[in-house]
């Protein structure tokens, strides 16, 4: 059995909605991963889908429960968490090459990293380690000297993958990292995304809207849904294993889980069930 390595225990979320009023976002989610796991997470627009995301990441703090990492109770983000966001996170006025190795520079020098002032064997070092990233993820030398402006969406997509998986995070956490790609390019990321995973051992814990992604991407599929009543927050609907699914896999087989999913995450739920 693998060991546990994400813990959310009891976790309710509210937010400040006007004078003395709250809106409650989570409602008592408890879920527990295991290392390696690829989850997938859906659910409608304003379930709390990306509000669990950076619970883990360490972003926010639960009103009520408690998130751990490796044991350890969510403070602030650190590296075990890598984080790829729906907007990629790239420096305009840095090629490719510095933009991955900005991290481990920053990591390894802190301030003076920002003046340049590094060891030249250190930076070397960066820099061979940033371009077997970035071929990790299919682009090239010739990209690394490019700049951002310079690159179709789904080539900084893989800066934005290569820029977190540098870092080596036992846990990678993507929001909607997809969504804005064209049709064609989002199924060669969903690809690459799944072989790195396979390659790697990392937990990817995926937030998305697509169905299909979701169930063909996880290991497990974790549907919020509202609870019952106007001022509750969503809870979990379904938590379901899947099989190792390719996305050539038969249309029946992945159209059954998908609906399977896609009711549990539009009916308003009390329990869980799996």
């Amino acid at each position: 059995m693998l060991d546990t390595l994400i813990q959310i225990e009891n976790v309710t979320v509210e937010y400040a909605a006007g004078r003395n009023t709250r809106r409650e976002v989570l409602n008592n989610v408890s879920l527990d991963i295991a290392a390696g796991e690829f989850i997938s997470i859906v659910g409608e627009t304003g379930c709390g889908k990306s509000t669990l995301l950076r619970l883990i990441l360490g972003q926010e703090k639960p009103t009520r429960g408690r998130v751990q990492v490796d044991g350890r109770e969510r403070g602030q983000p650190d590296r075990q968490c890598g984080y790829v966001p729906q907007k990629y996170s790239l420096f305009p006025d840095k090629t490719v090459l510095d933009n991955v190795t900005f991290g481990p520079e920053v990591t390894r020098f802190g301030a003076w990293a920002a003046f340049g002032i590094l060891h030249r064997g250190e930076l070397r070092r960066f820099r061979e380690e940033a371009l077997r990233y970035l071929r990790h993820t299919g682009l090239d030398e010739s990209d690394a000297r490019k700049y951002p402006h310079q690159l179709s969406g789904g080539m900084q997509q893989r800066v934005a993958i290569a820029q977190a998986l540098i870092m080596k995070p036992p846990i990678l956490l993507m929001d909607e990292a997809f969504s804005a790609l064209d049709p064609a390019t989002r199924q060669g990321m969903q690809r690459l995304i799944k072989k790195l995973w396979r390659e790697s051992g990392t937990t990817i814990v995926f937030v998305t809207h697509n169905t299909r992604e979701a169930v063909c991407l996880g290991t497990r599929v974790i549907a919020l849904a509202k609870n019952e009543g106007p001022r509750r927050g969503s809870a979990i609907a379904l938590d379901l294993p899947v099989p190792d699914l390719d996305f050539d896999s038969t249309d029946r087989e992945v159209a059954e889980l998908v609906r399977e999913v896609e009711y549990a995450s539009v009916r308003e739920t009390s329990v869980v069930y799996n």
